[in-house]
């Protein structure tokens, strides 16, 4: 007796919808890509946490905060702010 699974033929999308979990995973996914090419910046420029934090104009536990990607508790501000800093642009985008 063969059984079909319900989730066959499904994208992850789909699944997280279903399970009420897509834009909590989306938000930490957005945060963990950003916290990452900040720090893939920062090496790249040899700017080390203080000087990053001097030139943001802002402490070094705040950007931490930032650097963290389970961290969700960083202002677009700060998120522009440090983008500025190395170089990037932050672009923000409702659909």
């Amino acid at each position: 007796m063969s059984r079909k699974n319900p989730g066959s033929g499904s994208t992850l999308e789909q699944l997280l919808k279903a399970e009420g979990a897509y834009e909590e995973c989306k938000t930490n996914a957005i945060k963990k890509v950003l916290a990452y090419k900040l720090d893939e910046a920062m090496k790249a420029q040899n700017l080390s946490k203080a000087s990053m934090a001097r030139k943001m104009e802002t402490s070094r536990s705040q950007l931490d905060r930032l650097l963290d990607p389970e961290n969700e508790s960083v202002t677009l501000h700060t998120m522009k702010k440090a983008a500025s800093v190395v170089g990037l642009k932050l672009e923000l985008q409702l659909r």
